[in-house]
């Protein structure tokens, strides 16, 4: 989170939106192997979930095991569903929506040869998800379509609503343009192979049709190949000395930011035959190719899109209304996409390389936007997201954007050999059914009264019916009502008229034609008289059938009430469940996790155990240092303590030397000057006499210490030969020490100073040594 204080704008919040979305659906479809002896890697758990397994020979994980991989959809269908089954469940619900002006999308998805155009179109009397929804389209709208050129491309992805005589015009047109021979080669037929695609016993309907409106059905089906767009429908002249290439269209944006492709050929079908020739003429003309892993390998995106265009009934319920903001466009569009694979497996080459690449980098980028698209959508982020990066993604921009349905048909191969590229596809997938699209809304209704079609079909039928039954004519077109009702005027007299003034046959020919013209007056009242009565009956029925209609308005009204609250509660629970799977998923991972981290546990424990048990055996050789230490403090301590003893002692012995040297001075003066004073008298021995301090003690230590040798001043480590080391834990220098100075030179005033303040200066650090004349001065 960046903070507003630094200077630096702030996250907008996401505003919340009232619109309701619902989640891509996503299914899944297992094709069978190959054959018996082929390794499966895909296993269907539930009707939900599968799971794949990594195949023998792969490479395992960093943990040395493979994993098990599960992934959920909405639905799994099994290598024995049927394309009917498959029909009911994705691509059904959709026609409803079309009918009821909604759009959708529907697009199937995997690696190549995992069975996308076989789901997709389908084979002989095994019909696909396309021909089966233009079936169920046109078995429902059948009996309310609206003549041809009634509805109009306007070339901006709109619809325009001609009137009865230009429809007339462009109607005769085209009928004088097919009386127009074609030659053998120009005839278009449809495929026997794909005549028979769907069993008449499989055929859907919906039962939910505004009856007061008219439908029209227009067909486009274009293809993207290397990234460019291509019209299949488009009707090139054909040039035999130099044939010309398709040219690519253009994606353009209409009023109601829809995407389209500019220039693209419509095609007004009124049957499912039609509708399915029109596709099986485009499909000729998509790339195919023969590669290493599918004999027909797509190598282009096709997207057959269909448009259903709708407007009401105007109020007698016999035309169409003109009104051009009353028309409701909505489509359908089927998309196969072209099979991701990898170019070490097909070995492509050339061209087929750079298709490969190129379909491979169109669904990177579907990818990419399925990832942006989920960010923004869970994270409550803006980013951009790279719809025109490919004219894929560009194309169905409004569906991801705008509101709609999309369902997406993962298709998968259970070989072994797909194994990596099918890990990718589930991811994909996976992903996907967290992208939201905003829900579809109603339209708004009509403000006419419901049931006109209806009611004026009902009126005709009865004139058809009373006039019958006055033998009067019901229809100004037929014959013999028309005769019969000249048979019930009176007859006309028989008469010749010779003479312009013939005053007999004239009258009875006036009265009697007065005769009839009164007749045809009576008969003319009584007409309109009972039209009059059969109009207020029609009224009266009418606001009785108004009266239950709004009924049966509230109570579908609340009826589609609870029937969001079942969906609502539906869709809760399918979350609940596919959270509850993500989380039972995401136990089995903290288990496993768990398990690691206990191992892990007991193996540091172990660790730390034999790393303290070192730690105990360091701190007892340490208490043992400490001991031995101590021992060698205390003998080290004693030494110096009888060293300072016996140095105290030579330096007590020094001073009574040098007492006794200066009494025997003293005497020698003293006795120099009684000589001198007496000198008859010869020397005598005085009284008391002090004696010279003796040095046998000082011998004596001498040589006991000459006797045993000192300690050495370390410790003794054996050595690997079997000798002995000395390391030491002590360093001493030693100093010669000067001789003892003569006693002439004691005898000068001047020597002896000096020789005695030597003396008493180096006494305290003196060592003297019994057997050796050196002194040891301790290294600081």
């Amino acid at each position: 989170m960046q903070r507003a204080g630094k200077g630096k704008t702030p996250r907008r919040p996401k505003k919340p939106s009232n619109i309701e979305k619902d989640p891509v659906g996503v299914y899944c479809r297992i094709r069978p192997l190959g054959g018996e002896d082929e390794e499966c890697c895909v296993e269907m758990i539930s009707n939900s979930t599968i799971q794949l397994h990594a195949p023998d020979g792969l490479k395992a994980n960093r943990n040395g095991e493979y994993k098990e991989m599960q992934y959920s959809f909405k639905k799994v269908f099994g290598i024995k569903t049927t394309q009917l089954e498959l029909f009911e469940d994705v691509a059904k619900p959709l026609i409803e929506d079309l009918i009821h002006c909604k759009n959708g999308l529907l697009f199937t998805y995997g690696v190549t040869g995992s069975g996308k155009t076989y789901t997709m179109t389908g084979s002989p009397g095994e019909g696909g998800l396309l021909p089966r929804s233009l079936d169920m389209l046109f078995n429902s709208i059948g009996p309310f379509q609206a003549k041809r050129f009634v509805f109009k491309p306007d070339d901006k992805n709109g619809i325009e609503i001609q009137n009865q005589v230009d429809a007339l015009l462009e109607r005769q047109k085209r009928d004088s343009q097919q009386s127009v021979p074609k030659t053998p080669s120009s005839r278009q037929k449809v495929d026997p192979e794909f005549a028979d695609m769907i069993n008449p016993d499989e055929a859907c309907k919906s039962e939910s049709v505004d009856e007061d409106c008219c439908y029209s059905v227009f067909v486009t089906y274009i293809e993207i190949y290397n990234n460019y767009v291509y019209d299949l429908l488009e009707d090139a002249p054909f040039d035999p000395v130099r044939a010309k290439p398709p040219q690519s269209k253009i994606l353009r944006e209409d009023q109601n930011h829809n995407m389209y492709v500019a220039g693209c050929t419509e095609v007004e079908v009124k049957s499912t035959e039609e509708a399915f020739e029109v596709f099986w003429k485009g499909q000729k003309k998509r790339r195919i190719a023969n590669t290493q892993l599918n004999r027909e390998s797509s190598r282009s995106h096709s997207v057959f899109t269909v448009k259903l265009a709708q407007a009401p009934l105007d109020a007698d319920g016999d035309h169409i209304l003109q009104d051009k903001n009353q028309v409701n466009v909505s489509q359908l569009c089927l998309v196969d996409l072209a099979g991701s694979e990898r170019t070490n497996r097909t070995r492509a080459e050339g061209s087929r390389l750079r298709e490969a690449g190129n379909i491979n980098q169109s669904l990177m980028t579907l990818r990419t936007c399925m990832e942006v698209l989920r960010e923004n959508q869970m994270c409550g982020t803006n980013r951009m997201v790279p719809y025109r990066d490919s004219k894929v993604t560009h194309l169905f921009k409004n569906y991801f954007d705008g509101e709609g349905k999309v369902r997406m048909i993962v298709c998968v191969n259970p070989k072994a050999d797909d194994y990596e590229e099918t890990l990718l596809v589930m991811r994909f997938a996976e992903m996907t059914q967290e992208v939201e699209v905003a829900r579809p809304v109603d339209r708004p209704i009509c403000g006419l009264t419901p049931g006109r079609r209806q009611r004026n079909q009902a009126f005709k039928d009865e004139l058809s019916r009373r006039l019958e039954d006055r033998g009067g004519p019901c229809n100004g077109e037929n014959p013999v009502l028309l005769n019969q009702l000249i048979e019930s005027l009176p007859p006309l007299p028989p008469c010749e008229l010779s003479d312009p003034s013939d005053d007999q046959a004239l009258p009875r020919l006036i009265e009697v034609l007065e005769r009839r013209h009164r007749i045809r007056q009576m008969m003319t009242e009584q007409f309109n008289q009972t039209a009059n009565t059969m109009k207020s009956m029609l009224q009266q029925f009418d606001s009785q059938l108004n009266a239950k209609e709004t009924v049966v308005y509230d109570q579908r009204s609340k009826l589609g009430e609870k029937d969001k609250v079942i969906v609502n509660q539906r869709t809760e629970i399918e979350r609940l469940e596919k959270k509850s799977k993500t989380l039972e998923y995401k136990i089995d991972i903290l288990q496993k996790t768990t398990e690691m981290y206990e191992q892990d546990k007991r193996s540091l424990q172990q660790e730390l155990e034999g790393r303290e048990q070192r730690l105990q055996k360091e701190l007892a050789e340490r208490r043992r240092m400490e001991q031995r230490m101590q021992g060698v403090v205390t003998d080290t301590k004693l030494k110096w303590e009888k060293e300072c003893e016996r140095r105290v002692n030579a330096k007590q012995l020094e001073m009574q030397n040098k007492l006794w040297v200066k009494d025997e001075k003293l005497k020698q003066l003293k006795a120099i000057v009684t000589e001198n004073s007496d000198p008859g008298s010869g020397p005598t021995e005085q009284p008391g006499k002090p004696e010279r301090p003796s040095r046998e003690r000082d011998r004596n230590i001498a040589q006991k210490r000459s006797a045993s040798p000192p300690p050495l001043p370390g410790n003794v480590f054996k050595t690997r030969g079997g000798g002995q080391a000395v390391q030491f834990t002590d360093i001493e220098t030693l100093k010669q020490e000067c001789p003892t100075v003569p006693s002439r030179k004691r005898r000068s005033g001047s020597a002896e100073g000096p020789a005695q303040t030597d003396i008493e200066n180096r006494a305290p650090m003196a060592n003297t040594s019994s057997s050796h004349g050196y002194q040891k001065r301790r290294r600081p």
